[in-house]
């Protein structure tokens, strides 16, 4: 039986992709248990996904509103600086011409 080195390449490419496939879904599977783990020690069961998800879905948005708000009151104040700044130079204008 003649096997040609081109065939040899691919039963070894062939070989090395199922086992590295083979480990990849050990390591999913590892990652999973600990996962399921942690949340478990946490007190959230597996079932509770969709809680879990809509929790950190609230979250989210919550923390989105707060940094908005942080930022157009960041804008806010620095238009009440700006406006008092231009205020107070109009009125030192009008005080100086009005003399």
């Amino acid at each position: 039986m003649n096997i040609t080195h081109d065939e040899i390449r691919a039963v070894v490419a062939e070989t090395l992709a199922k086992q590295s496939q083979l480990q990849r879904d050990e390591i999913d599977a590892v990652v999973m248990r600990a996962i399921v783990t942690i949340l478990t020690s946490f007190g959230i069961e597996e079932e509770d996904r969709k809680e879990l998800r809509a929790d950190f879905q609230h979250l989210r948005r919550w923390r989105k509103s707060v940094e908005q708000a942080q930022s157009y009151t960041f804008k806010a104040v620095i238009t009440v600086i700006a406006t008092g700044l231009v205020g107070a130079i109009w009125l030192g204008i009008k005080v100086v011409l009005g003399r």
